[in-house]
């Protein structure tokens, strides 16, 4: 019978079931229901010694890929991106993907940050990829807020909303995390290539797509549950009513993370599926950093004041005091009888007031009459 060792090149347990979950991240789809089932029974490497042998129950894809599946290529691929290859076990593994029915079998890694420290305090920003000014605007701001604020966004470094957060994060000279749906040898779009760099340089890019791997529809939406679960919050800053963000925003919501959502103008299609999630599901309208720091730190922490408008002098008016003050104009003179008239008080009332207004600075008297001061 042919051992592990020989097809998986290491008699290095650990190092072994690293090289199975590169295999099965190579031969199987994201989520395939019947990969799990299989690691669940045999474990990773003996279920990727059956799909190697013809004997396992996964069927379809899998079994087509086998013929062309080569190992040494991936483990040469890998180094050669200088990325490294995480799996549950390694100190570097965020726990929180455990929380996933079917989490990633390993993840492709490149950057100096430490995933597990950085996704602790992970936000995820995301939205639509045609982005209006106003949405870029926003994600750039929030982005910069939350990064200032010492936590780190989490986004897909897409075009539109997901590039303008991670540049938000990048200007207040902050780490950020990038997911991707395609191979670690990939810059996906192939315009951000200096922005990969860019924050893989203190933060981290990642993925669970073997190097080469092209970023099909199906890999964005297994993508969008790790950036749900690598997050203690989701941020939907603006979506079409078919957004693959909206699909994030349920992964949040199926993890019991806090999911919120940026209002745009009602007018903009560019908004109608944050405005949709707003008001079909528990989703917090936010509007700034501020508001997603409160929905996503621990209790106490980044707790926003109520926001008024700035007082007035004569919000502290009585509401005799107030008739009174409304009772006067600026331009033109009332005597103190035509005041109490306006404001319904009697002469000697309105004589009072008028006097305790000119104490306060509210009113005062040019000599031949009482004006608004």
């Amino acid at each position: 019978m042919t051992s592990a060792s020989d097809l998986l090149g290491t008699d290095d347990p650990r190092e072994a079931e690293r090289r199975a979950r590169m295999a099965l991240a190579r031969l199987t789809d994201p989520l395939l229901a019947g990969a799990y089932q299989e690691v669940a029974r045999f474990g990773h490497v003996e279920a990727v010694l059956r799909l190697l042998s013809g004997t396992s129950s996964i069927k379809g894809r899998a079994a087509t890929r086998v013929a062309h599946f080569d190992l040494e290529a991936d483990l040469r691929a890998t180094r050669w991106s200088a990325a490294r290859v995480i799996m549950p076990g390694d100190d570097e593994w965020p726990h929180a993907l455990d929380e996933l029915e079917r989490p990633p079998h390993c993840l492709w890694l490149r950057g100096s940050g430490r995933l597990d420290e950085l996704t602790d305090r992970g936000v995820a920003v995301v939205g639509a990829r045609g982005a209006t000014a106003y949405g870029e605007h926003v994600a750039s701001e929030i982005g910069f807020g939350v990064t200032a604020a010492r936590a780190v966004v989490v986004s897909g470094a897409a075009y539109g909303i997901d590039g303008a957060a991670h540049r938000g994060a990048l200007a207040a000279e902050g780490p950020t995390v990038a997911a991707l749906a395609c191979g670690i040898d990939r810059a996906y779009p192939l315009v951000h290539s200096q922005l990969l760099v860019d924050i893989a340089d203190g933060g981290v890019v990642l993925t669970e797509a073997p190097p080469g791997t092209a970023p099909l529809r199906s890999r964005f939406l297994a993508r969008n549950r790790m950036i749900a679960a690598l997050s203690r919050g989701t941020v939907v800053v603006e979506a079409g009513l078919r957004s693959g963000s909206l699909n994030t925003a349920r992964w949040a919501r199926d993890l019991h993370r806090p999911v919120m959502a940026v209002p745009g103008p009602v007018t903009s299609a560019s908004s109608a599926g944050a405005h949709d999630l707003l008001r079909e599901t528990d989703a917090v309208l936010v509007t700034g950093a501020d508001d997603v720091l409160e929905q996503v730190g621990r209790m106490g922490e980044h707790l926003v004041p109520l926001r008024r408008s700035p007082e007035r002098p004569q919000d502290a008016l009585d509401p005799e005091e107030f008739a009174v003050w409304e009772a006067l104009s600026r331009s033109t003179t009332s005597d103190a009888a035509k005041v109490s008239l306006s404001a319904g008080l009697e002469l000697i009332r309105a004589q009072t007031l008028l006097a305790t207004l000119e104490a306060r600075g509210l009113a005062e008297h040019d000599g031949r009459g009482w004006l608004r001061a």
